[in-house]
């Protein structure tokens, strides 16, 4: 049996600019981290003692005779794609709810792609990992997606990320002090909005609408520099960091009609009303997780106000995704 844990991911700055559509004429960057919420994926050759050939257990139950009976679309995928023809199970958990603007489908992607390759005896990189998970969402399940999830989720850590034009990246993890680092997660709050979404119908929308706002997705992009420079200075306080999260924020609404909802609207303004000085809407919008910068002494008049929403504790992950149960079958047949 093989194991992978995958981190979660919280995109600060950038967004909108990995996607191919962008960054292939005007380059892209973005900052992001990994936190310490995951998606455990086990994979197991299945002995042939089943009526079924293959189980896959995720919100459902799945055993089918076939790979291309498979009703979950990433997983079909994959193992269609990777020509993978012999009894498996595979089982999914998950910290966090799917379909919430943390990068899941991402993540599960990847965490399956790396249990595969382990299974088979391979070890495969972080930039590699990454590279297929992208070609599998974009090529493969023709979805509308970025390019940041799948990198961030398999390298971990605080990060920015280029992308060039000819659709290669490179990833700078973003090196602070320990103490800056400290007091940058300490200043995140993480709230659950109580709706998902599928973020490929979203992130269409502001695909088509791309070429009426170049201004936006320009100054978007140009916030990672100075998001940088704010976190590299120990003299600035985080609140110019949530300050800048607010201006993003603002441009982020414009890229389509369906970005944000009035309950996220409701939200954003209780939470800079009890303190917050800045936030956004994660993910391509729509509903799912928001973050907001609150110093530490304003947390609990945030949480106060914001009683009705779950509140999620976080800190960074610094490993991506890892197998952390390596125990391949000694024999197959």
């Amino acid at each position: 049996m093989i194991i992978t844990r995958t981190p979660f991911r919280i995109s600060f700055f950038g967004g909108g600019t990995d996607y191919p559509a962008w960054f292939r004429e005007h380059g892209g960057k973005v900052l992001s981290t990994a936190i310490n919420k995951y998606c455990y994926l086990s994979v197991r050759d299945l002995p042939p003692f089943f009526e079924h050939k293959s189980r896959v257990v995720y919100s459902k139950v799945e055993m089918v005779q076939d790979h291309k009976d498979i009703q979950h679309p990433a997983i079909r995928g994959i193992l269609l794609d990777r020509k993978i023809d012999r009894g498996l199970e595979i089982h999914h958990d998950g910290d966090l709810p799917a379909r919430a603007g943390l990068g899941s489908s991402s993540s599960f992607t990847v965490g399956l792609l790396h249990a595969l390759h382990a299974l088979e005896g391979r070890l495969v990189g972080k930039n590699e990992l990454a590279r297929q998970a992208i070609r599998i969402e974009q090529e493969v399940l023709a979805e509308n997606v970025g390019c940041q999830d799948q990198i961030i989720v398999s390298w971990g850590g605080l990060n920015t990320i280029e992308f060039r034009q000819d659709g290669t990246f490179d990833v700078t993890p973003v090196i602070l002090p320990p103490e800056r680092r400290t007091e940058l997660e300490d200043s995140l709050m993480l709230f659950f909005t109580g709706k998902t979404r599928f973020a490929t119908d979203v992130a269409g929308q502001k695909i088509r609408n791309m070429p009426n706002r170049i201004k936006e997705l320009t100054e978007m992009g140009a916030m990672v520099d100075q998001a940088l420079e704010i976190l590299r200075d120990v003299r600035q306080p985080i609140d110019h960091f949530g300050e800048l999260l607010h201006q993003s924020w603002l441009r982020k609404r414009t890229l389509s009609e369906a970005v944000t909802t009035p309950l996220v609207d409701d939200i954003y303004s209780e939470a800079m009303a009890a303190g917050a000085t800045g936030g956004k809407l994660l993910g391509a919008g729509g509903g799912g997780f928001m973050v907001f910068v609150v110093r530490p002494a304003l947390r609990k008049m945030v949480r106060r106000r914001l009683e009705k929403l779950l509140n999620v504790n976080f800190r960074f992950d610094h490993t991506g995704s890892k197998i952390i149960v390596f125990n391949p079958e000694e024999e197959r047949e």
